[in-house]
């Protein structure tokens, strides 16, 4: 008999309800996150972050010596693929 499928909840955000998502893209990385003017995150496994759209990101990268990886999802919408974009000051 196989172990029932356990899920543990890491992260709920309510999305902006005018954006209609077609897809959502995965991708993995390394990362310490600080949105401009907010305390450094410093993630670790298991651990969740929301990035809101249209805010500067004063850090976004590995700040130790071991690589980490992380997972991230995009909602897209069905005719948008930009996953980033690079906001002036």
């Amino acid at each position: 008999m196989k172990p029932p499928v356990t899920r543990k909840a890491l992260l709920k955000v309510t999305v902006d309800p005018e954006k209609t998502v077609a897809t959502v893209d995965t991708q993995e990385g390394t990362i310490a996150f600080q949105i401009e003017g907010q305390p450094v995150q410093h993630l670790k496994a298991g651990d969740a972050f929301y990035e809101p759209a249209n805010v500067l990101v004063a850090r976004f990268d590995n700040d130790g010596d071991t690589p980490a990886k992380f997972v991230v999802h995009y909602l897209l919408s069905k005719d948008k693929d930009e996953t980033v974009r690079i906001l002036d000051k």
